[in-house]
């Protein structure tokens, strides 16, 4: 059974089960069917020898027997005793064993071998006559031969039905089953040509092969939105590796020729050390960012003070904001607390802070908002800088896309990986995240969160 195919299997199935019901049934309509036949037949026999003494007269000091008392068109038998058990009138038919005794009004089964017969005696009085016994006398193989004629006709037809339901079911299955071919010969396709744009597009339907269909779709659309974005993460790490590690191995070439001035020297070891920052960083964002897609990125829960820690990470970064002129400018409600991962919210702050500091223009604003109710704690990071635009807005959230990296007011220091950051460490604590921007307007990001302070 392993081996044989799925349509085939569920014709077979369905095969036997119907062929199991069309026995059962035949079953049930033969066992009917012979008790009714029987019991007509008795009723039949009964009623025969009963009738018969209307055909029977006694006059002039003789029983006499009309022509119509005999019933052998109807395959009945019947006879005339007296009172002794003498036969006075009619025959017994050939092989008929006799049943000597008479019993009043009790239908009985004589015979032996494939011989059996019904046998009903009666006795009435016959008025001048005195008693008169009447017996019955029918084959139980007749009754039972319209039995047998339905009986072969059944066995007869049993193999045509058969067949013509495994055929039915065959074609029907086959019907059912025909996306199930689709799917594989797309299977088949994608795996020959790694071609993932490949649907089976079975069309509407909310039948078990259509939502399995709609199911498969579903899957290769994700599948290739995942493929694609692999090649398109492989492509970006490589090219935000490659300038930093050029620059350190240029400056440790020039670092290593002899000759090379001191002060020169300790500013190639300067250059080699920002980059490897750079780099560490970068790393580590891809560190997090990969175990958080793998579900190992395990937050570490605690009560922060996200008010404290807002005003910290403002302090911090207002030394990058004076060296361009930006002005922070924060609205912070105290004692905000939350539940939360205390290094996670710092990198929170840090990203969108520094995010805006970077997309600032010189001489603008930043304005950083907390503030809580009784259900959410809301915060904001607005600046005046040079925006973004409409098209853009749902894209910031990829890794590692930018806008415009010449955008940057000349830092160079984004890596398109800080918003995709910001946005997983607010849903990994239940949070929203939004941003509204116009360009040469600036930018406002808004993040809500359940207020939770029980553990």
């Amino acid at each position: 059974m392993k081996n044989l195919s799925v349509k085939l299997k569920i014709t077979l199935w369905y095969t036997a089960f119907m062929t199991l019901l069309i026995v059962v049934s035949l079953l049930v309509l033969f066992s009917i069917s012979s008790l009714r036949v029987l019991s007509d037949a008795r009723t039949r026999l009964k009623n025969t020898v009963l009738q018969g003494y209307s055909e029977i007269e006694y006059r002039d000091g003789l029983l006499t027997f009309d022509d119509d008392l005999n019933y052998l068109e109807e395959g009945v038998y019947l006879c005339a005793y007296d009172s002794q058990g003498y036969l006075l009138y009619g025959r017994t038919p050939a092989g008929f064993s006799g049943a000597p005794t008479l019993i009043m009004d009790q239908l009985r089964q004589v015979g032996s071998g494939q011989d059996f017969w019904y046998v009903y005696d009666y006795c009435q009085s016959v008025d001048g006559y005195g008693n008169l016994w009447l017996r019955g006398i029918a084959s139980q193989t007749g009754a039972d031969s319209v039995l047998r004629i339905i009986t072969n006709a059944a066995f007869i037809l049993l193999p045509f039905s058969v067949l013509l339901i495994a055929l039915g079911g065959y074609l029907i299955t086959a019907r059912a089953l025909r996306p199930l071919s689709a799917m594989t010969e797309t299977a088949r396709t994608i795996s020959r040509g790694k071609d993932l744009t490949q649907r089976i597009r079975l069309g509407a339907g909310k039948d078990e092969v259509h939502v399995l269909a709609h199911t498969f779709d579903q899957m290769m659309e994700r599948l290739q939105i995942s493929f694609e974005n692999e090649k398109q993460f492989t492509s970006d790490v490589s090219h935000e590796l490659r300038t930093p590690v050029a620059v350190i191995l240029s400056q440790c070439e020039y670092a290593s020729q002899e000759g090379t001035p001191p002060e020169e020297l300790r500013g190639s070891i300067g250059v080699i050390g920002a980059q490897a920052r750079k780099m560490s960083v970068l790393i580590s964002q891809l560190l997090t960012l990969a175990r958080a897609d793998n579900g190992k990125q395990k937050l570490q829960y605690e009560l922060v003070n996200l008010s404290e820690l807002a005003e910290i990470i403002t302090e911090e970064q207002s030394l990058a904001a004076e060296e361009k002129g930006i002005t922070l400018q924060t609205d912070i409600s105290p004692e905000i607390l939350m539940r939360a991962d205390e290094t996670m919210m710092m990198r929170l702050f840090i990203n969108l802070i520094s995010n805006s500091i970077t997309y600032g223009k010189p001489g603008g604003h930043t304005r950083i908002t907390l503030s809580a109710d009784e259900k959410e704690i809301t915060g904001s990071v607005a600046d005046d800088g040079i925006g973004i635009p409409a098209e853009h807005l749902d894209k910031i959230w990829q890794r590692f896309y930018q806008v415009d990296p010449s955008r940057t007011s000349g830092s160079g220091s984004g890596s398109g990986l800080g918003l995709p950051m910001v946005k997983w460490i607010v849903e990994a604590h239940g949070g929203q995240i939004g941003v509204s921007s116009r360009p040469g307007e600036g930018s406002v990001f808004t993040f809500r969160f359940p207020k939770r302070t029980a553990s």
